[in-house]
């Protein structure tokens, strides 16, 4: 048995990965920022009120023998330096502190889950995989790649076990962000003017993440190394539309705009970066974590975009 420390254990990936990793015997302990936020599936909780270069660590790290690194400041579109320096303090700096502490307390191992826009945002249909040189191009993913290396700097000087994964955009009960955003838009019946969208983006259900997480933290082979992850399945945004649609009982009714103009639409009304999500490919080639940890992820994207379905169609107001 493992004693574990998770961060952002409140969190979407959090309240998901302290059940997971209790049930293969280990003993969590959540990092919360308030007293009385108990999650599921941890046997104790630690009061960590705020991640930056100067948080004191030892009481949340004493006796624990690996560290799941959630808790960090997500992504915002159209960020202004105030936010790119709170995204430096929080996603660099706080995962550098924590990493020290993790080694001055003799913590064997430390997972970090970055985020697959340290790749920025590029129109490119070729599959990335972990040799293609990260080039972030926004202040999240420039926070998250830093603290990628900052870890990794202190795992070879240091002696700690690191190990980091990148997701793409995650789906699953309880999911935030844009995801939700298109759920909602689904749901409203509207055509919607993608139908001619031909790209591809890869995706991960929130229960394949947690299970990669889970054995990326125990597997020998996954020390130093930097993994992507994904469903398998990698869809246009038209075919995620129909099967969002399609598991609500809704027809898809989109409607074919050539991409080219839908494209210059939205850059005219000021949203390229809207345009860059819907209509450019951002595909991952996840065979190096398959071969070194034999991963294989447990649900198939239908499965999981129909549970994350079935959630939302059930707790929708």
């Amino acid at each position: 048995m493992s004693r574990i420390l998770v961060t952002g254990a409140t969190g979407f990936v959090g309240r998901a990965l302290c059940p997971v990793l209790t049930a293969a015997g280990n003993s969590v302990r959540a990092a919360v920022r308030r007293d009385g936020a108990i999650p599921a599936g941890a046997l104790e909780t630690t009061v960590v009120p705020d991640i930056g270069p100067d948080t004191d660590w030892r009481a949340a790290l004493a006796g624990i023998d690996a560290v799941v690194h959630l808790a960090g400041r997500v992504h915002v579109v159209n960020e202004d330096q105030q936010a790119a320096t709170a995204h430096a303090r929080i996603n660099t700096e706080g995962t550098r502190r924590l990493a020290e502490a993790a080694a001055d307390a003799g913590v064997r191992r430390m997972l970090f889950v970055s985020s697959i826009k340290v790749y920025g945002d590029l129109p490119d249909a070729r599959p990335l995989s972990e040799s293609a040189p990260p080039c972030p191009d926004e202040p999240y993913g420039e926070s998250k790649w830093a603290a990628e290396q900052a870890l990794m700097r202190i795992g070879q000087t240091r002696g700690l076990e690191t190990v980091v994964l990148r997701p793409p955009l995650v789906h699953g009960p309880k999911v935030v962000g844009n995801m939700l955003s298109l759920l909602k838009l689904c749901r409203s019946g509207l055509p919607l003017p993608l139908g001619g969208a031909d790209n591809r983006r890869s995706l991960i259900a929130l229960h394949n993440l947690t299970d990669a997480i889970r054995l990326a933290l125990q597997h020998p082979a996954a020390t130093g190394q930097t993994y992507v992850v994904r469903d398998g399945d990698d869809l246009s945004v038209a075919d995620l539309i129909r099967r969002l649609r399609t598991s609500m009982g809704l027809p898809a009714r989109l409607i074919a705009v050539p991409p080219g103009l839908l494209r210059a639409g939205l850059t005219m009304l000021g949203r390229r970066a809207m345009a860059a999500r819907l209509l450019d490919s951002l595909v991952l080639d996840d065979a190096k974590i398959r071969h070194d940890l034999g991963w294989i992820p447990p649900l198939s994207v239908e499965r999981g975009l129909a549970e994350t379905v079935a959630w939302f169609l059930a707790t929708a107001r």
